[in-house]
């Protein structure tokens, strides 16, 4: 075979991978008919004109679940999103198709809420059937409680703003009332209304039903950058110090410094060595993935001149990348873990 037939052969097999990769959207964007009910227009409307951009950003996760829905099955992502977001994403897919793109949009958020679906059932699943909860920071429009079986065992707590909370709940009744197939998955779902900035969010969580004895899964999405580095140590050692009680686990995802410092940013914290950090404030067990690494792929990411398979092929000490001076942004995803000493045994040294 000649070199042209052989270049002519790889063109084709990179664009054949990359289409596969493309969200299953329609040409024109069709509003759901959910999204038409007069109390969810207002709703959003609402969203829209008083939410600030922390918590627009949860239905603009929301979004990039609704649109990829090939991979992700979320019942509640078109309504949670909302017109605006739903419209504003699709238009930026549009746009890289027509560009044919190495990344597409919604892709990182793709990636990391079916990283975040699997650790958190291989959680679960190693506490053999024993009583768990679940509390999702910062949960925003999360709607794993409608979506993950595996939570058919987990008292499952969402913290987050009073607010975003209400509005959450006024819209999940909504589709309650024209749906009747939605149903919950999770064994049972409080709702903790506080800023996790505060000081006594740990309190109020007690106060809702949280047992600091039970095993526990701690979800921080999308969460801990948009705090100081200051807020975010906090969170993170409140959650290290339930090691020494019982079985916890911590998935969250982490930035870099480049990433929280490119021009008007609006992220605070970040860590270039999450997996040094966590073990330095009392978790046993840190396993770090990237975006494009095996386990954090999930067959989205097959082009491999796209950034995040450029970004693996570099230390992770590079800052700037070498080819275009770009920074090296990365989002790191993180599963931490750490139980209390098993008792020791009592041995009685009483002579008979």
């Amino acid at each position: 075979m000649s070199k042209i037939e052989n270049k002519k052969q790889e063109e084709e097999s990179s664009t054949t991978t990359n289409t596969m990769a493309w969200p299953d959207i329609e040409e024109e964007f069709v509003i759901p008919e959910l999204l038409h009910i007069e109390g969810v227009k207002k709703l959003h409307m609402s969203i829209q004109n008083e939410w600030d951009y922390l918590q627009k950003s949860a239905c603009q996760t929301a979004a990039g679940r609704a649109l990829w829905k090939h991979v992700i099955h979320d019942p509640l992502a078109h309504l949670f999103a909302g017109e605006t977001h739903l419209r504003n994403l699709h238009t930026k897919i549009q746009r890289d198709r027509l560009n044919n793109a190495r990344e597409v949009s919604g892709v990182i958020l793709a990636v990391r809420t079916l990283w975040f679906d699997t650790r958190i059932q291989a959680a679960l699943d190693s506490f053999d059937n024993d009583a768990t909860q679940v509390v999702l920071l910062g949960a925003g429009m999360d709607a794993r409680s409608y979506r993950l079986n595996c939570l058919n065992k987990s008292d499952v707590f969402e913290v987050d703003f009073p607010d975003v909370l209400q509005t959450k709940t006024r819209l999940v009744q909504a589709a309650v009332s024209s749906r009747e197939e939605l149903k919950m998955t999770a064994k049972s779902l409080i709702e903790v209304a506080t800023d996790i900035r505060d000081k006594d969010w740990f309190e109020k969580l007690k106060k809702s039903g949280f047992v600091p004895e039970i095993n526990t899964v701690w979800v921080l999405e999308g969460i801990l950058y948009y705090l100081s580095h200051t807020e975010a140590m906090q969170v993170l050692n409140l959650i290290a110090e339930k090691c020494t009680v019982t079985s916890t686990v911590l998935l969250a995802d982490f930035m870099n410094k480049p990433s929280a410092s490119l021009p008007n940013s609006v992220f605070h914290f970040y860590s270039d060595w999450p997996d040094q950090l966590l073990p330095s404030l009392g978790f046993s067990h840190v396993k770090l993935s990237q975006i494009g690494d095996p386990d954090a792929n999930f067959g989205l990411l097959h082009n491999p001149l796209n950034l995040f398979n450029k970004l693996l092929r570099l230390p992770r000490t590079a800052q700037i990348h070498p080819d275009d001076g770009t920074p090296c942004c990365r989002l790191y995803l993180v599963e931490a873990s750490g139980s209390p000493p098993p008792a020791k045994s009592i041995v009685n040294n009483v002579n008979l």
